[in-house]
């Protein structure tokens, strides 16, 4: 990329250099209209039929792509200086309670395949994150094969995992049960880390994108803080989405429970595995976010195009100018800065790297402890 031959260029003279951005959470929610359209008959077919459609999937051409792209996410990628977006299949659609092991598979790989292409299409903007074929109750192996075709064969560089495959009942193990175990050996094998990303609520009495989610994350980090998962896979690293949800409100709350428990200081416990994400949309949530956790534990997202798509009438700008947010943010040093706008991403995605075509070391990617203040 044009844009880190620059910045090497001006590291090895001695410059200043503002931070590369890299987005770490991203959704293609402006795909075609055909393929949410090719969903819901999938879903009508296996649910009122008990019938599974063809695998081909809908006719989508490459320029209806690029529009949906360009038209939206791309050019709001440019306007806000973001340099690289990890995109993923829309988390909201995933949906795993629908169907059975065949209706995920079929499901998953499309999407998938779509975000290959979408990337295709960008190289120099996009990089694609796995969607996997969960299903209540089946067996994990299915998940595991997708994975490894999403690294080896489409280039991903990492995958969404569904915490609640019942999607908003919590019918299922913890994260930390070793049912997942299979899953998180090839991850490890692979290099590559898992966005805890829940999908839709099927709950009527729980709503998706700000209870559901938000639940969803802060329960994560519970089953992750009350188990023992990092010593079985000291290389696993999981990212959670939306700033971890109640968790740095609540930082010291689950930090006395940590000693009530016998389980030591939470910044032991997430250590170099457990990382949150800055989709948060106030100035006040990130300036809290970057207060409490370690800048070594923060990797930079905006979740655009995502939930909120809205303008705050108090600043004028969208509510997920993430970028603009983190500017903001006071006591943060530009080494801190700078890990979590992409220096942390490129530890924690370290696929990246062969992708970006670099193995410069950029600001903020080494493994000090927090540079706030």
């Amino acid at each position: 990329m044009a844009r880190l031959n620059g910045v090497v260029e001006r590291l090895e003279r001695g410059q200043t250099v503002p931070p590369m951005y890299v987005d770490c959470h991203a959704h293609f929610t402006s795909v075609p209209q055909a393929l949410k359209q090719w969903r819901n008959r999938q879903i009508d077919e296996i649910e009122r039929h008990g019938r599974h459609m063809p695998a081909g999937g809908p006719d989508i051409s490459d320029s209806e792509l690029a529009r949906a792209l360009s038209g939206g996410p791309i050019s709001l990628q440019a306007a806000r200086g973001i340099d690289m977006t990890l995109l993923s299949p829309i988390a909201g659609l995933m949906a795993h309670h629908y169907g059975d092991q065949e209706t995920s598979v079929v499901w998953s790989r499309l999407s998938n395949d779509i975000i290959h292409r979408a990337c295709g299409l960008f190289p120099d903007r996009l990089v694609g994150v796995g969607q996997l074929p969960q299903s209540p109750g089946e067996s994990i192996d299915a998940s595991v094969a997708e994975l490894r075709r999403c690294v080896n064969e489409l280039g991903f560089v990492g995958c969404n995992l569904n915490p609640d495959p019942s999607d908003g009942y919590w019918r299922a193990s913890s994260i930390t049960d070793p049912y997942y175990y299979p899953l998180y050996a090839e991850m490890v094998e692979l290099g590559v880390p898992a966005v805890v990303h829940a999908s839709m609520s099927a709950n009527p009495a729980v709503q998706g994108t700000c209870a559901h989610y938000l639940n969803a994350d802060t329960t994560v980090f519970m089953q992750l803080c009350q188990s023992d998962l990092f010593r079985e896979f000291p290389e696993l690293r999981l990212i959670l989405p939306h700033g971890g949800g109640a968790v740095p409100y609540h930082w010291d709350r689950y930090q006395g429970v940590m000693y009530d428990q016998g389980r030591g200081d939470l910044l032991d416990i997430i250590g170099d595995n457990v990382y949150f994400d800055t989709c948060l949309y106030g100035q006040r949530g990130m300036q809290l976010l970057v207060d409490t956790v370690p800048a070594k534990n923060l990797v930079f997202a905006s979740e655009m195009i995502g939930a909120v798509r809205s303008t705050d009438p108090a600043t004028g700008r969208r509510y997920d100018d993430t970028r603009t947010l983190l500017e903001e943010v006071a006591g943060l040093s530009e080494t801190g800065r700078a890990a979590i706008a992409s220096g942390n991403a490129l530890r924690v995605f370290p696929r990246l790297r062969g992708i970006l075509d670099t193995d410069e070391t950029f600001p903020g990617t080494g493994h000090s402890h927090n540079v706030v203040g």
